[in-house]
C-alpha cells in the first residue's frame, strides 16, 4: 500500500455529519492514511484541521439533470416491472406544469421514458448522461485535480448527487478505484443510484441484497457491507451532558419526564403539526392524572415552515421547542448544512427522553441505541385537507418490509390512543425495545459503533 492519500468527496452537505463530524477521519488518520477531503460544500472543513480540496466549478452539463430525472422514472417502471408491485409508484414526485417550460420539460421527458422504458434504455441513458459530464468544464478540473494530487481512491459519500458523476468519472478514467456510501436506509428502492462506481458501501447484508436485485449489473463482489457512521455517536459518552446542565440550558424541568416528538419533513408528513398536538393533548391529559410529563419538540432540519406556531403557542406549558442546530443556505433540502453541534444536541436529546413519536421516522434507531422506544402514529388527521397522502402509503414504503416484527414500534392507530400507549411504554417498553433492537439489527451492521472503523478496514483492502 505505497499511496495512502484517500479523496473523499462531499458533493453536498448531507455527508458531513457522518463522515466529518463523528470519529470517521480521526479514524482513517490513525489506520496511517493521509485523507483529503474533495468538498463542493460551503462549510470550510479547514476550520476543523481537515485537509480540503474545494471544488470550485460544479457546474453540470445544461441537460444532465434533465436525464437524472428521465433515469429515475424509468428506474422505477423498472422496478415495478420486475416485482409487479405498485408501490414504487409512491416513490415519484409530481412535476409543476405551470409554465410553459416546464410543460415542455414534462413533454420531453414522458417521450424519453416511453422509449427509453427497459434495462437496455436505462443504460443508454446512464451512458448518454456521463458522455455529457465528459464535455463538461468541471470534468475537466476533475481530471487536473485528480492528475496533480494521484490519490490512491475516491469515496463518495452519497449516490444521489449528479454533481458526483463528473469527479467519479473523472477517476475512473484515470484508473482510480471509486465507491459510494449508500446514505439512507430508504434510498436504493427509490432508484436513485445516480452514480456508477467500482464499489458500495451499504448498511448492512439486507441493504446489500437490495442492491443485488434493484442493480443487476452490480457484482455482488462490489457491495461491501460496513454499516453507517451516523450511529456511532450514541455511543460517545463524551458528548452527553449532565442531566442538570442540559435542563438549564434548555429552560427544562428537572421533575419532568419527557417524551420527544420528531419533526417530519412536509413531503413526508403535511398534517405533522396536527400531530403534535394530539400528543399534546394526551399529555396534557395524563398530567391531569398525576403524571408529570412535557414534550421536546425536535423539528425536522430542513423544514423551516412555521406552520407548528400555532401548536406551540397553544402548548406552551408542556412544549419545549429544541430547533437542530443546522445551517441555511439555500431554499432547498440538500442546501441545508448538519453541524457537529447539533449532532451533540440531537444525543443528549434522546438521553434525556423517555421515548420518540413521529411518523416513519429512522429515529426509531437513534433512540434504541439508548434502549428506548419508539411510538409511530398511524392514522390520518382528522382536519386534513383533501389530497392523496395517508399514513399508510408512508409504511407501505419498501424499507419498512425490513422490519422483522410488527412490536419494533408502538402502532398509535387512532388519536384517542396515544395516552394509554404512552403510559404504556412509561411502565414498561422492554418488549418492544427487545423487538426494536433486532430490527436495528437487519438495518445496520453491528457493532454500529465500528462503522467507520469497518469502512476505512475495506478502503484499505482495496488499495493493496
Amino acid at each position: 500500500m505505497k499511496n495512502k492519500k484517500i479523496f473523499v468527496l462531499l458533493p453536498d452537505g448531507v455527508g458531513l455529519r457522518n463522515f466529518a463530524f463523528t470519529q470517521f477521519y480521526d479514524i482513517g488518520i490513525r489506520e496511517g492514511l493521509d485523507i483529503v477531503y474533495w468538498n463542493n460544500t460551503v462549510f470550510d472543513l479547514s476550520s476543523l484541521g481537515f485537509k480540503e480540496i474545494r471544488i470550485q466549478n460544479s457546474k453540470l452539463h445544461s441537460f444532465t439533470d434533465f436525464l437524472k430525472n428521465v433515469k429515475i422514472q424509468i428506474g422505477l417502471n423498472q422496478f415495478i416491472k420486475k416485482t409487479n408491485d405498485k408501490v414504487y409508484d409512491t416513490y415519484r414526485f409530481s412535476s409543476s406544469n405551470e409554465t410553459i417550460k416546464s410543460k415542455l420539460k414534462s413533454f420531453f421527458t414522458n417521450i424519453l421514458i416511453k422509449y427509453f422504458d427497459s434495462e437496455i434504455g436505462l443504460k443508454k441513458i446512464s451512458q448518454r448522461i456521463e458522455n455529457l459530464e465528459r464535455n463538461t468544464l468541471y470534468y475537466k478540473d476533475c481530471m487536473k485535480t485528480l492528475e496533480k494530487e494521484r490519490p490512491s481512491f475516491v469515496f463518495c459519500t452519497n449516490q444521489r448527487p449528479v454533481v458526483a458523476i463528473a469527479p467519479l468519472l473523472a477517476a475512473q478514467d484515470l484508473g482510480i478505484p471509486t465507491a459510494t456510501f449508500i446514505f439512507s436506509w430508504d434510498n436504493l428502492p427509490k432508484a436513485t443510484m445516480i452514480v456508477g462506481v467500482d464499489f458500495y458501501f451499504v448498511w448492512s447484508d439486507f441493504m446489500k441484497k437490495e442492491t443485488l436485485f434493484y442493480y443487476p449489473y452490480i457484482n455482488e463482489n462490489q457491495v461491501l457491507v460496513v454499516g453507517t457512521p451516523q450511529f456511532e455517536p450514541h455511543f460517545d459518552k463524551s458528548l452527553i451532558l449532565g442531566r442538570s446542565d442540559f435542563f438549564k440550558k434548555y429552560g427544562l424541568d428537572l421533575d419532568r419526564k419527557y417524551i420527544c416528538f420528531s419533526g417530519d419533513d412536509i413531503t413526508t408528513s403535511p398534517h405533522d403539526e396536527q400531530y403534535l398536538e394530539d400528543v399534546a393533548h394526551s399529555i396534557e391529559s395524563l398530567n391531569k392524572n398525576g403524571h408529570n410529563l412535557g414534550i421536546i419538540f425536535r423539528r425536522c432540519p430542513v423544514d423551516f415552515s412555521n406552520r407548528y406556531c400555532g401548536t406551540l403557542k397553544k402548548y406552551q406549558n408542556i412544549i419545549t421547542s429544541i430547533n437542530p442546530l443546522w445551517n441555511q443556505n439555500g431554499d432547498s433540502w440538500n442546501t441545508v448544512m448538519p453541524t457537529a453541534e447539533d449532532l451533540k444536541l440531537q444525543v443528549n436529546i434522546i438521553a434525556n427522553c423517555e421515548m420518540v413519536v413521529n411518523i416513519a421516522s429512522s429515529m426509531v434507531f437513534d433512540f434504541v441505541a439508548f434502549k428506548k422506544p419508539c411510538l409511530y402514529i398511524n392514522y390520518n388527521a382528522e382536519n386534513k385537507k383533501k389530497d392523496d397522502w395517508s399514513s399508510q402509503t408512508i409504511y407501505n414504503f419498501v424499507h419498512f418490509r425490513s422490519m422483522p416484527h410488527e412490536a419494533a414500534v408502538v402502532w398509535i392507530n387512532d388519536s384517542n390512543e396515544i395516552a394509554s400507549k404512552i403510559e404504556m411504554m412509561l411502565k414498561d417498553s422492554k418488549i418492544t425495545v427487545n423487538h426494536a433492537k433486532e430490527w436495528f439489527k437487519v438495518i445496520n451492521k453491528h457493532p454500529p459503533q465500528d462503522a467507520s472503523k469497518r469502512i476505512w478496514d475495506s478502503i484499505k483492502t482495496i488499495i493493496s
